[in-house]
């Protein structure tokens, strides 16, 4: 007997590609809320439904409905958008959000504390800016992510250039988005509207692509359900190594749900990738698990069925054969701040923006300094999947008015930031996020003040070292590729996680668990001293956990296949 679909494949099968009734919820004055089935409908259309828990416990004494509000995500492959659609975001936070721009791990801005009525006009704000928000959540693909450095050389453009064509693309083709929140034409009959890839109930969870370019896996591409893998041979793009079934998500308590790392199953010439990426997509439709959906993504697809099956599937869709994959070497993760060159001359600058928040804070005015660059600045903006801001396209010179914008809006940090606070990166969890079990972000500065100070203890302070905090085990912040790791249990409690590598082609395991955060200090001062005394020349902290055998990470799927 097959197991019931989930109650989402009810909710997406009756939406009428994504309508449901959500212009209702909109008009309904009597609440902030939207109703139940609406708010899940919300996501496919960029937005979430949250509330402010801080004042979630007075509110109810109150006897007054939770604070709610809602989150906006864009959807901006590769992360680039121009001065001009920066500058219109600024002003979208000031007038419709709490006054802030959130920078995702996802190459996205997220806008938080839109209220209900102002959600609509929003939405319209955001697509005035020729920016949506469709397929930024739900069950679909999702934000295509590519590494932040296309400027680089010619070749380093093109490839991002596919992060735009595949999103593009992979789009949903309902007409729900335009009708609601642009006033398009409604169709009289919603019925014969086609979705020629997702169908009527889309697909079983979430899916993720992510494009990167050798020697930086700035993106963690082995994290995606898609990863994509640019050779660049004499300079030139000659196509992509083709990796699959990646994916962060967990569940505490739960053994059958864990983090699993892309396979590469071979390679591709640019104008194969769309059939593919196309093809991946509607394997994970007709197979992905509509049942249980914490069982739902690719990842487990291909555990549950073998990946040799998964190979035979997808070759049996596809009008050629995939090519043996080509020689593919990471060295390096995270971002390099800093100004960098061009191959056609122009120069870039990165900026520290931590934990991805824009905001004015004491003499750290990032948003105002970020406008003031937007205003003159002639190139683009790029944001990194490590929550950063690239000044890209800068002419040689302008690089000093643009310097003399960082010094006086204090954007200067990354000068003077040890590599660990370069490298942290933290989900938003609470206030809003309504899935957080711990603090994230608002944890990271206190955390990094005490992990710092460590370090400096033990003769550390320089050492690299790749930090990730998440509030709860969903994997946001892609913390199971973190050389330290916290995964949120409670208020004040954590998994300590330990061993990743510094390439992010390795999966770290849980070292303590459900720890609260006094141990998490002790615990890091015992590893430190033990880290600056035993460590080999150039290793690294991951790889040093797992030689001092402190953690066993987890088996890849390949190596579980051939042992089974």
């Amino acid at each position: 007997m097959s197991t019931p679909a989930s109650d989402m494949e009810r909710v997406k099968l009756e939406s009428r590609h994504l309508r449901g009734t959500i212009a209702q919820s909109l008009a309904n004055p009597l609440t902030g809320a939207i109703s139940e089935d609406d708010n899940k409908l919300l996501k496919f259309h960029g937005s979430y439904q949250q509330d402010d828990r801080d004042l979630r416990e007075e509110r109810r004494l109150q006897k007054l409905e939770p604070d709610y509000q809602f989150m906006i995500r864009a959807r901006l492959p590769g992360g680039v958008l121009t001065p001009t659609q920066w500058l219109a975001f600024d002003t979208i936070a000031d007038t419709y959000a709490n006054g802030t721009l959130r920078i995702t791990t996802r190459q996205t801005f997220q806008l938080h504390g839109v209220i209900k009525q102002q959600l609509k006009a929003t939405m319209t704000a955001i697509n005035a800016s020729l920016i949506d928000t469709l397929a930024a959540c739900g069950d679909v693909n999702r934000n295509v992510v590519a590494s932040a450095n296309p400027v680089q050389s010619q070749a380093h453009a093109e490839a991002v250039d596919w992060a735009t064509k595949l999103s593009e693309h992979l789009m949903p083709r309902t007409g729900a988005y335009h009708e609601l929140w642009l006033d398009g034409e409604k169709l009289a009959d919603t019925a014969t509207e086609h979705e020629p890839l997702y169908g009527d109930a889309y697909l079983p969870r979430k899916f993720k692509i992510g494009l990167a370019i050798p020697p930086d896996n700035d993106i963690d591409v082995f994290s995606q359900d898609l990863g994509l893998i640019a050779i660049i041979e004499d300079r030139q793009l000659t196509g992509f190594n083709v990796a699959v079934g990646g994916g962060m998500g967990a569940t505490h308590n739960d053994p059958a749900t864990y983090p699993q790392l892309a396979d590469v199953i071979g390679f591709v010439p640019p104008e194969q990738l769309l059939e593919t990426a196309w093809h991946i997509v509607a394997v994970q439709r007709d197979f992905g698990d509509r049942a249980n959906r914490k069982h739902a993504r690719l990842k487990y697809t291909i555990d549950d069925r073998g990946l040799d099956w998964f190979k035979t599937e997808l070759q049996s869709r596809l009008g050629f054969t995939l090519a043996p994959a080509r020689d593919a070497r990471f060295t390096h993760n995270g971002d390099r701040y800093g100004w960098m060159q061009g191959e056609n001359g122009t120069w870039h600058l990165t900026l520290h923006i931590p934990a991805g928040r824009v905001a004015d804070v004491g003499k750290r005015r990032l948003k105002s300094g970020l406008r003031a660059i937007a205003e003159v600045h002639a190139g683009d903006l790029r944001m990194t999947c490590n929550q950063n801001v690239i000044i890209a396209g800068v002419a040689p010179a302008d690089r000093d008015a643009i310097d003399a914008l960082v010094a006086e809006y204090g954007l200067d940090s990354y000068a003077t930031a040890t590599p660990l606070r370069r490298h942290a990166v933290a989900c938003v969890a609470l206030p809003t996020c309504g899935m957080a079990m711990a603090e994230a972000e608002r944890y990271l500065p206190a955390l990094l003040d005490q992990a710092e100070a460590l370090l400096g203890k033990h003769g550390l302070a320089d050492a690299p070292i790749l930090l990730r905090i998440s509030g709860c085990p969903n994997g946001c912040p892609r913390p199971y590729l973190g050389e330290i790791a916290l995964v949120g249990r409670a208020l004040g409690r954590y998994d300590l996680r330990l061993g990743a590598d510094f390439s992010g082609q390795r999966l770290n395991a849980v070292y303590r668990e459900n720890i609260d955060e006094a141990t998490i200090v002790a615990e890091l001062d015992t590893l430190f001293a033990r880290y600056a005394a035993e460590r080999q020349a150039n290793e690294g902290f991951g790889d040093f956990s797992v030689r001092a055998q402190l953690v066993t990470p987890p088996a890849r799927r390949a190596v579980l296949e051939t042992t089974s």
